[in-house]
C-alpha cells in the first residue's frame, strides 16, 4: 500500500464530540466513569460508558434526514463532517468526488429493539416511522444525503476488524480511481440488547456507543500516511485466536523503540515485549467494536500529526472472526 495519505479524523465517544476530548482522554489514561444500565427483566444492571449529551444542539441535525436519526446515524455524520473538515463543501458542492464507508457490527440497535417490542405488543399500531433505522445502511444514507453525494457507498457489517477492511477497501476506490477521496466510519449505537451480547465475549465488558472517521486522499500534502494492512486472519477451528492475532504482529514486521502500539486487553500479553509506549483505549472509553477499532485509529493518527510518535501500529482482534492489523506512519519517514 503506498500513497493513501490520513487527511482528517474524527470521533464521537463517552469522552464527549470530537477527536480531542478523546486524545485527551486516553493522554490522561484514567477510565472514564462507568454507568449502570437497566436490563429488563434483571435486577442486575449493566455497566456502559454513554456518549455526553451536547449543551447546544448541531447544526446538522436539523437536516430534513436527520430530525429522527437515530443516534448511530448521528454519530457517524458528526466524526464524518469533523473528519472531513473545509472538504464537505465541496463535496456537498459536487466539486469533490467523495466514496463513503459505514463499518459496524450491531447497527441501529435501538430502533431495532423499539420496533420488535412494538410489533410484540401490538403488531398493528408498530410505527413504520422507526423502520428505517433498523436497516444497517441507514447512517451511510444519512450521510450521503446530508453532503449531497452520489459516489459509491458502503457498509461493512462485521466485527471489530471491519473498520479495517474499510480503509483498505477505500485505498483501493483511491487507487483505482473510483472516488477523489474517502471518509471512513466505524460507529456503534449503546442499547442494553448490545451491553447484554457483549457480556456473552468478555464478563467485565463496560460496553460504549459512538463514532470515529479517517478521511483519507491520496494528496500528499497531509502529515500521515496509510502505510500498510495486514491480511485478515479468521478464528478457525484450526487457527485460534492468539494464533491469528500472532499472524499479524509477523506481518506488520520490525517495530523501533519509537512507534506506538493502541491494542486491547485481549493481546497484552502477545505484544508484552513491545519496546515503545502502548495504549489500551477500551480501558479507557469502553467497548464499541467497530467504533473502538475507528478509535483506535484515530489516536494513532493524532499521535503522529502532533508529532508525538513517527508511527504507530493498531492490533485488531475481532470479537468473533478476525485479528488484523494497520500501521501508520509520518509522511516522509522511513516508515511510510
Amino acid at each position: 500500500m503506498s500513497g493513501i495519505f490520513v487527511h482528517g479524523i474524527g470521533a464521537v465517544s463517552p469522552a464527549g464530540w470530537g477527536s480531542p476530548p478523546l486524545c485527551d482522554a486516553i493522554a490522561r489514561g484514567t477510565p472514564l466513569p462507568v454507568e449502570m444500565l437497566p436490563r429488563p427483566g434483571w435486577n442486575k444492571k449493566l455497566a456502559v460508558r454513554t456518549v455526553p449529551l451536547l449543551a447546544a444542539r448541531p447544526e446538522f441535525l436539523s437536516h430534513p434526514r436527520l430530525r429522527r436519526a437515530g443516534a448511530m446515524s448521528q454519530h457517524t455524520v458528526a466524526a464524518a463532517l469533523e473528519a472531513l473538515g473545509p472538504d464537505a463543501a465541496r463535496v456537498q458542492a459536487g466539486t469533490l468526488r467523495l466514496g463513503i464507508i459505514v463499518c459496524t457490527m450491531a447497527g441501529g440497535v435501538s430502533y431495532s429493539r423499539r420496533f420488535y417490542e412494538e410489533v410484540m405488543q401490538e403488531p398493528s399500531t408498530a410505527s413504520p416511522l422507526i423502520f428505517p433505522e433498523t436497516v444497517f445502511n441507514a447512517p451511510a444514507s444519512h450521510l450521503a444525503a446530508y453532503l449531497h453525494s452520489s459516489g459509491i457507498n458502503y457498509t461493512l457489517v462485521g466485527d471489530e476488524g471491519s473498520f479495517l477492511l474499510g480503509l483498505a477497501l477505500a485505498a483501493d476506490w483511491l487507487e483505482a480511481g473510483q472516488a477523489e477521496a474517502c471518509v471512513v466510519v466505524g460507529a456503534e449505537e449503546l442499547d442494553w440488547v448490545v451491553a447484554d451480547a457483549a457480556r456473552l465475549f468478555q464478563r467485565s465488558v463496560v460496553s460504549a456507543g459512538g463514532a470515529g472517521a479517517l478521511y483519507l486522499k491520496r494528496d500528499s500534502t497531509a502529515a500521515t500516511v496509510l502505510s500498510a494492512i495486514t491480511d485478515s486472519f479468521p478464528y478457525t477451528k484450526s487457527q485460534k485466536q492468539r494464533a491469528a492475532a500472532e499472524k499479524v504482529r509477523r506481518q506488520l514486521g520490525p517495530v523501533s523503540a519509537d512507534e506506538w502500539l493502541c491494542d486491547s486487553q485481549t493481546e497484552r500479553s502477545l505484544w508484552r515485549d513491545w519496546p515503545g509506549p502502548r495504549l489500551t483505549p477500551k480501558a479507557i472509553v469502553g467497548e464499541a467494536f467497530a467504533a473502538s477499532a475507528a478509535w483506535h485509529c484515530v489516536i494513532a493518527c493524532a499521535a503522529i500529526a502532533e508529532q508525538c510518535a513517527p508511527s504507530a501500529c493498531v492490533s485488531i482482534v475481532g470479537a468473533n472472526q478476525q485479528a488484523i492489523g494497520a500501521r501508520f506512519a509520518r509522511a516522509g519517514s522511513s516508515r511510510e
